[in-house]
């Protein structure tokens, strides 16, 4: 029998569970989903101890969170990535066969392997899953394995028989943000094994969190054919009343929250809800400005803890941050558009180059000329190259590839992803999936030598460092260098990097070597940045910063949230459509991710929130008095 102790919602799952259902747990923001997936997991090992149990998360912070929390290490948990690539890799034969064929089918998509077909590879070193992807030695990473084990597994029935024996239960946290491929594998290919023995698939999230475009987002054809079945768990124990009459307004999934009955649950005050505030403030104010207004009175916008800034992207974010110029680098360098958009001319027009000439001699050979077209006017018919070099600032860094291989150059490639992967809130464990580059992660690990001695935490400092102190004098020499690389701030970042490896502090190491050797272009253009600015951008990704992008905070919670409605270009993005789905132009698809992701920024405010919009439409205004209430809407 379930005992008393356990939540209605749980009750309920262990009823599916004995009638061999599988099941999805739905629940709102703050409704404790991985409470009770922990209670699942906790409950099902109490009746059987010797229970199999794989638990799949979308992050290693999950992981970490579940392990804590689950005083079991029978629990196989790991991040989707890991557990599929922990169920084909010793399959080395049929991994080889069907990358091989995967790659010369163009039906299957491997977003990022751009090779000739048909592609040859006998891959005599086997496939490796690492943190990046190099087919020529069978390395893959994170995005080929998700489609790689979708194949594996349509493929080769044994390995559904195999994974329905392994584990009489595997149950998905944050399922929204499982990748189709992998609900396909456990949803259609695992219950077609011919295998006697099938486990219970349990999945746990909230579809109005689905605010990734690789995600399944839902479960709705799976439970409108009966098999999985859902269960709403409809409390909500972080946000005050205001908060959540407003979320109500803005799912479309027909879940409405109510608050928790439990008088100790946070958004609870002497057993009776919070009602909090919330604010929709509109006009044309400058944020420092606005920030100095009675609304915010209390707020400390230099506790991360407690308050945060949420924007649409990091773009938005690095100038405020103080991070601008490492932002431009990396993600609006000149010469890497330039370099793209003449591959895809030559491309485009069957040109043959000779690789092995320099960068410049194979620029200067081709009569490539802009459009008579083009909307500057003055550049119709003109050589690109030639406009490219009248700015300065363009010809300075042109001329430190131009007498490159044209080969080499054409290999140069970086992002923003190689500068910002892997923002974490503060406390959060860092991701082991980070596309940050070996530069920035060399930069981090001499800040955080730094922040260890400014925090005294001087065991780790030592760690860090390898210093031996066998006396009074080793202290003065290192609190010596030390104070000397502190105020090292207005250096440039490579100066930093030399004193900080001369010093000991912080030696350069042969990643960091390899990389300057082999991007000699990237890295000439961060060493010449100050390093205060790197400290800036340590501070944003370390959660030091009270700012954050709206992605970046889904499952987190706070006291105090400002949200900026920031209308710019977005693809993927438009909150005029949001605050007025009738206008002309309106996309379905932008609508509802736009919806999703305002609903989960304001979901993360436990007591007050405050929602910033400039210059909105008369319709916008008129949508928000009726979400947030006419006397909650101001105009600045």
């Amino acid at each position: 029998m379930v005992t008393e102790k356990l939540e209605k919602e749980v009750i309920e799952v262990f009823k599916l569970i004995d009638e061999k259902k599988n099941f999805v747990l739905s629940g709102g923001a703050g409704s404790g989903k991985t409470y009770s997936l922990v209670a699942v997991i906790n409950e099902i090992y109490s009746r059987n101890p010797a229970a199999k149990i794989a638990c799949i998360t979308y992050t290693n912070a999950a992981v970490h969170e579940i392990e804590n929390r689950v005083a079991n290490n029978k629990l196989r948990i790991s991040t989707i990535h890991d557990f599929l690539w922990d169920n084909i890799s010793s399959f080395q034969s049929e991994l080889k066969s069907t990358l091989i064929e995967g790659i010369n089918n163009s039906e299957v998509k491997y977003k990022n392997i751009k090779v000739e077909t048909p592609y040859i590879n006998t891959f005599e070193g086997g496939i490796k899953y690492t943190e990046y992807l190099r087919l020529a030695t069978g390395n893959i990473s994170h995005d080929e394995v998700i489609t790689l084990a979708n194949q594996m597994f349509k493929k080769y029935p044994k390995l559904c028989d195999i994974l329905n024996n392994k584990y009489d239960y595997i149950l998905v946290d944050e399922y929204q943000d499982t990748f189709p491929k992998v609900v396909e594998i456990l949803l259609d290919f695992l219950p077609s094994s011919k295998t006697t023995t099938k486990g219970i698939i349990g999945f746990f999230g909230d579809s109005m969190q689905s605010i990734y475009d690789d995600g399944i987002g839902d479960l709705n054809k799976y439970i409108e054919s009966s098999f999985v079945v859902e269960i709403q768990k409809k409390q909500n124990r972080r946000n005050p009343q205001s908060v959540i009459t407003l979320s109500n307004k803005l799912r479309t999934d027909g879940l409405k929250q109510e608050p928790s009955k439990d008088g100790k649950a946070p958004n609870m005050e002497n057993d009776v809800i919070k009602q909090g505030s919330i604010k929709f403030l509109y006009g044309s104010i400058f944020l420092d400005e606005l920030k100095n207004k009675d609304y915010f009175k209390g707020w400390n916008f230099d506790n991360p803890k407690e308050t945060k800034e949420l924007r649409l992207t990091h773009n938005l974010i690095a100038a405020t941050a103080g991070f601008p110029i490492l932002m431009e680098i990396y993600d609006k360098d000149p010469l890497l558009k330039l370099k793209g958009d003449f591959l895809a001319y030559i491309k485009k027009e069957g040109i043959e180059i000779n690789e092995d000439q320099t960068f410049d001699a194979v620029m200067l050979s081709i009569d490539w000329r802009f459009s008579n077209k083009v909307r500057t006017v003055e550049n119709r018919g003109r050589k690109q190259i030639e406009v490219f070099l009248e700015n300065n600032e363009n010809s300075i860094l042109y001329d430190i590839i131009k007498n490159m291989a044209f080969s080499d150059v054409k290999r140069i490639y970086f992002d923003k992803d190689n500068l910002i992967s892997d923002k974490k809130e503060i406390d959060e464990k860092a991701s082991t999936q980070s596309k940050r580059d070996k530069l920035i992660r060399h930069l981090f690990k001499i800040q955080s030598v730094i922040k260890s001695y400014e925090d005294k935490e001087y065991n780790e400092f030592l760690r860090k460092t390898s210093f031996k102190i066998g006396n009074i004098a080793d202290k003065r020499k290192i609190k010596q260098k030390l104070d000397t690389l502190v105020n090292m701030k207005e250096n440039t970042i490579a100066e930093v990097i030399s004193y900080a490896d001369e010093s000991g502090l912080c030696l350069k190491d042969d990643n960091i070597n390899l990389f300057i050797k082999e991007n000699e272009y990237l890295f000439k253009r961060v060493s010449g940045v100050k390093y205060d600015e790197f400290i800036h951008l340590y501070d944003y990704l370390e959660g030091f910063s009270p700012l954050s992008t709206q992605h970046k905070i889904k499952g987190a919670e706070f006291n105090n949230v400002l949200v900026i409605l920031d209308n710019g270009k977005w693809n993927d993005y438009n909150f005029e459509y949001l605050f007025n789905p009738t206008h002309e132009k309106c996309n379905k698809n932008v609508l509802a991710r736009t919806n999703k992701l305002f609903y989960v920024c304001c979901t993360r405010a436990m007591d007050n929130l405050v929602v910033y919009c400039e210059n909105p439409s008369s319709p916008m205004i008129i949508t928000a008095e009726d979400w947030f209430g006419k006397e909650n809407c101001i105009p600045m």
